[in-house]
């Protein structure tokens, strides 16, 4: 539906349990909003289908703040490496929830 590609520094947000998630750069927040219209659930949850080096995963965005979060998957991060301050190549497609 949407599919976008992006670099994002990793941040850790504690939330109800400790994540680590790429933010959303600004300039997409825009085109992310108009295709959540059609594809979000419950607390503006966003159906995405995600590559980080080569690792594809499901997941959905969250709003937060003025942007969204990317939750990036602890098995992902294992097999690259991957930890808060890192800046990764993101290559994400919103889809319809399946």
């Amino acid at each position: 539906m949407l599919h976008l590609k992006f670099q994002a520094t990793v941040i850790h947000w504690r939330g109800p349990a400790p994540f680590v998630f790429a933010p959303i750069p600004a300039e997409h927040v825009d085109a992310i909003r108009q295709a959540a219209r059609h594809v979000t659930y419950g607390w503006g949850m966003i159906p995405v289908d995600v590559v980080i080096g080569g690792a594809g995963f499901i997941t959905s965005l969250f709003p937060k703040d003025d942007t969204y979060l990317l939750p990036i998957k602890m098995a992902v991060r294992r097999k690259h490496g991957i930890t808060v301050g890192d800046t990764i190549d993101i290559d994400m497609t919103i889809q319809p929830r399946r």
